[in-house]
């Protein structure tokens, strides 16, 4: 093979593939625009359809809750020990709490519950429906399998997001001023003015927001996949391309979230 015959092939592999991503994308689109739909529909929530949401919702939700909470407690009791021993040791005390917020509440605690909810349930989730269609040989879903299959799954996955990281924001928030002031109601005073110095509307709204976008990636990506995709490598290749395409995700809403707050 001369020189110019590999690099048109090379060049017409890499369009191939520009053109897969660009589709992949496109329909991840579209899918959510279905999903909104749905969501945004009376009938999705009738007496026909509100079982198999409420059962999904507290599948995702109810087994990962306390298994969260009691580790991004552990997660943060030992944080939060570190950050106030180096502080101290610095003369730093002052900065302890502002620094625990920051990077606990703001930083870590989303991320981690996106990625818990994303391995322990959406995921799981789309690769068993990928791998249901393929053992099956199941056409596309229709519209009534959308409505009764799909989108409970997505609901539940975004939910699971909002409730995970609101109480593990809340109970890392408690830790923090037990841990820095003890067992006194006197400094409470001191404490929300310092906390409320560092949610300000700006940093409010970015948390917010990310937390909702962590949701959509993980209520979305791994269902979209499930339901376009007709053929699959296998369970391996399947999974790994859906947590790669997810991660990724997860990480440019938290690189724009970093840029909104520090920049």
């Amino acid at each position: 093979m001369n020189p110019s015959t590999s690099t048109l092939a090379a060049a017409r592999r890499l369009e191939a593939a520009g053109r897969s991503w660009l589709a992949s994308w496109w329909r991840l689109l579209h899918f959510a625009v279905r999903m909104w739909g749905m969501a945004l529909s009376p009938s999705s929530y009738n007496s026909a359809n509100r079982p198999a949401l409420a059962r999904q919702v507290v599948q995702a939700t109810a087994p990962n809750l306390l298994w969260f909470t009691v580790l991004s407690a552990l997660v943060s009791i030992v944080l939060i020990r570190i950050v106030v021993v180096t502080s101290q040791s610095y003369g730093l005390t002052r900065y302890a709490l502002a620094l625990v917020v920051r990077v606990l509440v703001l930083e870590l605690i989303p991320l981690t519950a996106a990625g818990f909810v994303a391995l322990r349930a959406t995921l799981p989730a789309g690769l068993e429906f990928s791998q249901r269609r393929q053992h099956n040989h199941a056409a596309a879903p229709d519209a009534d399998q959308l409505r009764t299959a799909f989108f409970p799954r997505v609901a539940a996955g975004i939910f699971a997001v909002w409730l995970l990281a609101a109480m593990s924001c809340v109970l890392t928030l408690a830790l923090a001023y037990l841990s820095i002031y003890g067992f006194t109601p006197w400094a409470l005073p001191a404490y929300t003015r310092a906390v409320g110095q560092i949610f300000t509307p700006a940093v409010s709204l970015i948390l917010v927001l990310k937390i909702v976008f962590f949701s959509f990636a993980v209520g979305l990506i791994p269902m979209a996949s499930s339901f376009y995709d007709e053929s699959y490598r296998g369970k391996l290749t399947h999974g790994l391309s859906d947590m790669v395409r997810l991660f990724a995700v997860l990480l440019l809403v938290e690189i724009a979230s970093l840029m909104g707050n520090y920049y």
